[in-house]
This record gives structure tokens, sequence and C-alpha cells, in this order.
């Protein structure tokens, strides 16, 4: 059974229209992946937001009547509410109140699989709830009188914040297990020399498709937001034989909250971690440029501008014919079609050729060792045998400081 929703924003001076538009365009998107149904839409404008009820006392009224004509189980804000604003809304209501980013970490909590993606979740939701545990309203007053219940004189709210700290502090320490994990996985990668690839873009634009239609794997591919939460690294090889690692990160959302941010840290760390990036962005969307620039702008406050990126805009054939591209270097496909991926493949190439160094070497029959290494880690583009010198002729690119670079200047 689909719970009914009703979607309560508010419109700001410095909002233009489009914008609020597709975020609220967006939050219904949400409210479906959530797993809910929005019955209506109440919005007001307003030069600043009501600092205790969020919106005005008429709409408040207005809204009260829709809950029941409609059979509302829950409204949800487009913006964050403080705690005073829950509270008092709630009580006007009477039903469940959510604000964007707590049903952003309710998805999260229903997509998270592996035991770090649990952990970043509660964690968000954890450090979401501390600051509004004041607004929870009359379910969390001061304890009854009575067997079982007398305690030493502390209010249910003050024992609730010290069992929340506790288990933030508790997550925290786990995390650091984890992270220190992460980075002796991404420290052995870069030992390794393996070249590491990250795909990013907005949620739903087609990340994880891609990514199966690189590596042949099958991680979640839906047409809803966020299918992926945990980061998937996988091995894969260019036609011409260059080995490569790729990763599927979680998609970007615009006005995401800063605790969200915080807290998936460590799984957007292999986007800067990365040696190059594959920014996907959903070509036949009408909002595709407040996307794409949501995007980039994670980006530089990841501080990944430094990396080279490759803009790829996805679902071509729901594009329509007068299409312009934002970004360059970029690529038009359809992860869907075979030709495309071999078209994204020659592409990825010819950009790295642009930054590697070119080297031209010939080597004995018997360093089959060598030969096997230049191809899976260069992009070797000619490798022929000559009879005459009994020897093996190879030419390509490869990486600026790859060990095999001192190899190759001994020769």
């Amino acid at each position: 059974m689909q719970e009914q929703i009703l979607v309560v924003a508010v419109k700001h001076q410095d909002q233009t229209d489009e914008h609020f538009e597709s975020s609220l365009e967006e939050l219904s998107s949400l409210c479906n992946t959530a797993g809910g149904i929005v019955k209506k839409i109440v919005t007001q404008n307003r030069n600043r937001i009501h600092p205790a009820t969020y919106i005005g006392e008429g709409k408040i009224e207005e809204i009260t009547q829709f809950i029941e004509e409609f059979e509302i189980d829950i409204v949800i804000s487009n913006d964050e509410l403080s705690a005073g604003q829950t509270r008092n809304l709630s009580d006007r209501f009477g039903v469940r109140l959510l604000d964007r980013s707590q049903l952003i970490l309710d998805i999260f909590a229903m997509r998270a699989k592996t035991k770090e993606g649990k952990l970043q979740v509660e964690l968000a939701q954890l450090q979401y709830l501390l600051p509004r545990l004041h607004g929870q309203g009359t379910q969390l007053s001061r304890l009854g009188a009575g067997i079982g219940t007398r305690g030493p004189g502390e209010t249910k709210l003050e024992t609730d914040q010290r069992h929340i700290r506790r288990r933030i502090y508790d997550i925290k320490r786990r995390f650091k297990v984890v992270e220190s994990q992460r980075a002796q996985y991404r420290k052995r990668r870069k030992t390794n020399q393996a070249f590491q690839i990250a795909i990013v873009g907005y949620t739903n634009a087609g990340k994880s498709t891609l990514f199966n239609k690189i590596t042949k794997e099958q991680s979640l591919e839906e047409d809803q937001l966020f299918a992926t939460l945990d980061p998937l690294t996988r091995h894969f090889q260019f036609p011409s034989g260059f080995q490569a690692l790729v990763t599927d990160t979680v998609g970007f959302l615009q006005d995401l909250p800063t605790s969200l941010i915080a807290a998936f840290k460590s799984t957007l760390e292999e986007v800067t971690e990365a040696d190059f990036i594959i920014h996907v962005v959903d070509g036949s969307h009408p909002d595709k440029e407040q996307h794409q620039e949501t995007v980039l702008k994670l980006l530089r406050d990841l501080d990944a501008t430094s990396i080279p990126i490759l803009t790829v805009y996805n679902k071509k054939d729901k594009m329509n014919e007068e299409f312009i591209p934002n970004n360059h270097p970029y690529i038009v496909i359809s992860a869907f079609d075979k030709a495309d991926i071999t078209r994204l493949f020659t592409k990825i190439e010819s950009l790295l050729e642009l930054e590697w160094d070119w080297y031209s070497t010939v080597l004995e029959p018997d360093e089959g060792k060598m030969i096997n290494r230049l191809e899976h880690e260069t992009i070797m583009r000619g490798r022929e045998f000559d009879e005459e010198l009994d020897k093996y002729k190879i030419n390509g690119y490869i990486r600026q400081n790859h060990p095999i670079q001192n190899i190759l200047k001994e020769q």
C-alpha cells in the first residue's frame, strides 16, 4: 500500500521559476523512489521563510483541510526544517512530517547494501536528528512516575541525546577502521600502477548502466534516484589491450544536505583518487544544465577539478535535434548501444594520448613479460616482429612517471 503524500514548498525570492519547478519535480521523484505517491503539492511565494512555522497561517489551514480531503499519511517539506518548525507543524497537521533531507536519508537507508553503506546512512541520520530532538514533540517528554520509570532525574530528551552522541562516536570509530582499509586498497592500487577511472553524475543519469556496459557487470540498474549507493570498483580492458579500474559512485543531487556529503565523504573520496573522470549527463533532461553545475560544484568542493574529465551526454535516443553541449571535451551516446561504447573507449584513449608520452622500443622475443606489460599498462599503437633484427618493434603512449618509463629509457 503506497503512502499518500502532500508536498509543501516555499519559493524564495532568489529562486528562478525553473529551479523551483525542477526541485519540486525532483522531490516528487524522491517520493516515488521512497514508495509513496504525491497526491497534492502546495506552494507559497514568500520573501523569507516563517521562522516558527515555515509557511503562513493561511497555508497551514489549507493543508490541514487537504490532509483530510486526500487522506494524507505524510507531509513532506521541500526545504530543511528547524526543530521548532517541525514541532509546530507536526502539532498542527497531526500526521507524520518529513523534510527533503530526511526523505533522502530514508531512501539511502533503503538502498544501503554493504556494512559501510549502512553505517554511513545511520551516521547521517543521527547527525541530522541530534540538533532536532527538541522538535520531536510530546513523545520525548519527561519520564512518568512509577515502577521501572524512575531514573537518575534525567529527562528522556537528555537520555536520548546521550545515547545518540555515544552511537555517533561509536560509528565514527568504526569508520576509522573502514577508512584505513580503503586507504590501504587505494595505496595498493597506486603501487600496482592501476589506472583508475571514476564515473560521476547526477542521480539517474545512467551511470550504473554505463558501468555495466563497460565492465559487463550487473550492478543495480534502475530508473530511480539513488539506485547506486555503495561504490563498486571493477577491472576492465580497452579494445587496445590497455587495462584500467572503473568505479561507479553515488549520484549527486542539488541542495544535497551537508550532513549527507560529510557522511558519504569516503565514498566520494574514490573520485579524488581517480586518474580520469567520466561525467555522465542525462542529455534528454530539461534541467541538464543545472544537473551539470551541481556535479561540477561538488567536484570543486572535493578538490577534484585538476583530474581530466570527459562529459558523456547519455540517452541520445531521447534527445532532441538541436542539442548543444555545455562542456568540452564531450561525447554523445546511448549506454545501450554497443557501437557507442566502442566510440567512448576510442574517445577516452585519444584524450589520454594527448596527455601521455610517446614511446618506441625494440624488444627481444624472450621478453614476453615486458611485452605483456606494455600491452596492458600502456596504449599500444604498433607492434610488429622484425625478421631481420629478430626483434619486436613496439610503440605507443605511456603515462608520465610510470615505472616502465625508466626501463624503456635504460634500453
